[in-house]
């Protein structure tokens, strides 16, 4: 195991800051994945997810990274871009674009589950953003209630009352397409 696996996050930054070509890596793989999860099911495109997750990390490269310590840890930051390069583009239009792209290119993929997943993130779309984040962060990247707090800057107890709110906006949302009950029940 490589020294670098035994530094924070923070650290990692750190050095990589510094030119540490391997750090940066470090961090890359670290956190890219979860990055590119959320990004994934907040956007709805796995185009828009892939780019986002790229801008994050190339970002958090540029002179200008706004990363800074004493505000929180890099990972909440990492997110809190990822969730600004969403609404943007969101407000853009570009989301759309990138979803009718994927589209487009998925031929081979079952038309019911595309259907299912299709509904869910049409429901998702609704949402106000307090509830699809939680909801992302809790059900779909199965993270704690103290995690999510962490990462989203709120109380536990706000993170559980707006998740339950946000299902229950799904569950009403999703009764049409016949998969209200398995959102409902978690």
């Amino acid at each position: 195991m490589s020294a670098l696996k035994q530094l924070s996050d923070e650290e990692l930054y750190r050095l990589m800051r510094q030119g540490d070509q391997l750090a940066f890596a470090e961090l890359y793989e670290r956190r890219q994945p979860a990055i590119y999860r959320y990004a994934l099911h907040m956007s709805g495109s796995q185009a828009a997810g892939e780019e986002i997750a790229h801008e994050v990390f190339v970002r958090l490269m540029g002179t200008r990274a706004g990363f800074d310590e004493r505000r929180g840890s890099l990972e909440a930051y990492l997110y809190g871009v990822a969730r600004n390069l969403v609404h943007a583009l969101r407000r853009t239009g570009r989301v759309e674009e990138l979803k009718d792209q994927a589209v487009e290119q998925d031929v081979v993929g079952g038309l019911i589950k595309r259907e299912m997943v299709a509904a869910l993130y049409a429901a998702m779309d609704t949402l106000p953003e307090r509830y699809r984040d939680v909801i992302v962060m809790c059900d779909l990247e199965e993270r704690s209630y103290e995690q999510a707090a962490r990462l989203l800057g709120c109380p536990v107890g706000t993170v559980r009352s707006r998740l339950h709110r946000g299902r229950m906006f799904l569950a009403a949302r999703l009764k049409p397409v016949g998969i209200a009950s398995e959102v409902a029940a978690r």
